[in-house]
């Protein structure tokens, strides 16, 4: 379980192709520091599983296993050696919540078709799924790329949000442009709502 506050924007050093997975190999300054093999990491939005850990530097080596299904559910087929992706370490007992509840399990891939600056803040505005768009709510939560982000606006086939200049410096935000794909998770409690009231009949 994961918040949706990214600790830092760690560097994709190698991604290595194999028969039956694909190896994720992420720079990490902070979510190195106390990581231990098996731990969750939240990367894009993706739990994913620490495999192995090396030291570079000042700097933690995190690898990761990716599944098939993972690469072609998620913008982790765009991702490139010196792509920045979002890190968070999984939530413990008793941390402050300061996002939503996020699970790590992405819905589906959205499209940015509005991204520009806005004043002092940014409006990101994206297109997804009916499968995605169902959950959308206004003023509701949703992660976007791992960041937990309140929904300013929605429409039937797109959701707006602001971004305030802090979240766009210290995450992949920096980087993205108009038609990237982002990693969605909407709020698992629209789901549970659905899901109880299908059972009523």
């Amino acid at each position: 379980m994961f918040t949706g506050i990214v600790e830092e924007a760690g560097i994709v050093e190698q991604i290595t192709r194999k028969s039956r997975a694909i190896e994720l190999t992420v720079r990490s300054n902070i979510c190195g520091r106390d990581v231990k093999l098996g731990d969750s990491i939240a990367v894009n939005g993706c739990c994913l599983t620490v495999t192995h850990i090396a030291t570079k530097g000042k700097q933690k080596l995190l690898q990761f296993d990716l599944l098939q299904e993972t690469w072609k559910r998620t913008n982790f087929n765009a991702v490139r050696t010196g792509s920045l992706v979002n890190l968070e370490r999984s939530l413990r007992v008793g941390d402050r919540l300061g996002g939503h509840f996020v699970t790590g399990h992405i819905d589906d891939v959205g499209k940015i078709v509005r991204w520009e600056r806005a004043g002092a803040d940014y409006v990101l505005e994206i297109s997804a799924p009916p499968a995605v768009m169902r959950y959308v709510i206004f003023k509701g939560s949703i992660a976007v790329d791992g960041i937990s982000l309140t929904v300013a606006s929605v429409t039937k086939k797109k959701f707006t949000l602001w971004i305030i200049p802090h979240t766009y410096e210290v995450t992949t935000l920096r980087e993205r442009k108009v038609g990237d794909a982002l990693n969605v998770e909407a709020d698992m409690l629209g789901k549970y709502v659905e899901k109880f009231a299908s059972l009523k009949g």
